[in-house]
């Protein structure tokens, strides 16, 4: 046996699957308390109020300009970090500084009072980057962990467990809620402890992925002359042009890019438009996304049935026919039931469209390029997560507030990356990836 095949570490037990995948549970709750329910509603309701009735679109508008920043940020970084990582074998490590500064940013936000804009927007910036960057760096281990054959089963294990995670901070923040609003307790009292609860319990429920997660690449040095920077947008470069030789795959980045950004617009801007058009309170929109986070895994797991009968193409098609009609309840709506459709709605198409993206990427994807295109698919994500939302931001700005009329930016997303995806040859794009020729 060579010194090589020596050193290759065992293939990870089940038990380091579960670690990976269990990092999807923990960091699920910030999605759902910070981004999606709780606090983006509480940010422009209570923390800018001022600044929003002054200029109505202005608080959504900083909201959503700071989920752009973050994101922004970790599109340019990304390269760069993952080639630190990579050579130096340092990805857990990252991993830990990241996830530290998400649960920081997390807690720290639970200090920024009515009025003070500016030091809130500074700590979602700062927890918003260490999430996306965990994302990535979480994800570069599922070709370590497991061969190309599973990836599809163990990644879908970690997006299962994420909806559980979800669930399990929503319902503890829930109960705090009704708790103080018993009391008498207002949003300003009660929402910055559901924030220390949703960063103590990413931090106790991330444990497991530090403890059994191994490092299982080898530090190597990086080519003569080259630095971290160099290597990292050359590897953005190569991948690039790979993948435009791979007319479908690199068509359907295109779509989900357009798709994403709608589905990065909604996840930071629905509470806000329930909250401000619909008038749901804290207690309602806290039930409504747990129920969401139910139909969303009935989504993800019917979509798997339906894509192995019909097509991957085709069900992605009918999952944005969901949400074109999901925004459409939501714009025409007048009354809670409506948003209740429409959040339903969402949730089916959201499991739905989550699951067949990336389900498809892999399906055009060579198989020995799997990690080097999922990480164009990270880049694409992040790309979605900085138009999709400065477009609704900007146009319900610019309107005094119609949050109405900027959702219609939303539902045009869907349309151009229904329109976009009917042109993805599914047959092709499967024959291409089993003789790419690169």
């Amino acid at each position: 046996m060579s010194d090589r095949a020596a050193t290759v570490p065992p293939r990870a037990s089940k038990r380091e699957i579960w670690s990976w995948a269990f990092f999807d549970f923990a960091n699920s709750g910030y999605t759902t308390v910070v981004l999606t329910t709780i606090y983006s509603a509480y940010f422009v309701g209570v923390v800018a109020a001022d600044i929003e009735a002054a200029s109505p679109g202005t608080g959504t508008l900083l909201w959503t300009l700071a989920i752009a920043a973050a994101n922004l940020c970790v599109l340019i970084s990304a390269p760069v970090v993952g080639a630190i990582a990579d050579y130096r074998a340092t990805k857990k490590r990252f991993l830990l500084i990241t996830t530290a500064a998400c649960i920081l940013g997390t807690a720290g936000l639970a200090l920024a009072e009515p009025g003070a804009v500016t030091l809130a927007l500074m700590l979602l910036v700062l927890s918003a980057i260490g999430f996306s960057s965990g994302e990535n760096l979480i994800a570069a281990f599922l070709p370590e962990i497991t061969d190309s054959k599973h990836m599809g089963r163990v990644s879908g294990y970690g997006w299962s467990l994420g909806y559980f995670g979800g669930l399990l901070t929503l319902s503890c923040c829930l109960a705090y809620i009704n708790w103080a609003s018993g009391r008498g307790d207002t949003a300003a009292d009660y929402v910055p402890v559901t924030l220390v609860v949703t960063a103590i319990i990413f931090a106790l429920t991330a444990a497991p992925t530090f403890i059994w997660l191994r490092e299982r690449a080898a530090p190597r040095p990086t080519p003569a002359g080259m630095s971290y920077l160099k290597a990292g947008l050359e590897r953005v470069k190569t991948t690039l042009s790979h993948a435009m030789q791979l007319p479908d795959l690199f068509r359907f980045l295109l779509c989900l890019v357009l798709f994403q950004a709608g589905v990065s617009t909604v996840v930071v801007v629905a509470a806000i438009y329930a909250q401000e058009v619909m008038g749901f309170n804290s207690q309602q929109l806290i039930m409504l996304i747990m129920v969401v986070n139910l139909t969303a895994a009935a989504g993800a797991f019917a979509f798997g049935f339906a894509q192995d009968r019909f097509g991957s193409v085709p069900s992605l098609a009918a999952a944005l026919l969901v949400w074109i009609s999901a925004c459409l309840v939501a714009y025409f709506g007048e009354s809670l039931v409506h948003f209740w459709v429409a959040g339903n709605l969402i949730g089916l198409a959201m499991g739905a469209t989550q699951a067949g993206g990336r389900a498809l990427v892999g399906q055009f994807t060579p198989s020995a390029r799997n990690a080097e295109f999922f990480g164009l698919w990270g880049l694409a994500n992040r790309a979605a997560a900085i138009i999709g939302p400065i477009s609704y931001g900007v146009i319900n700005q610019i309107t005094g507030g119609n949050h109405q009329l900027a959702l219609l930016s939303t539902l045009s997303f869907f349309v151009a990356g229904l329109a976009l995806l009917l042109t993805v040859n599914e047959q092709r794009g499967h024959a291409t990836a089993a003789n790419p020729g690169i």
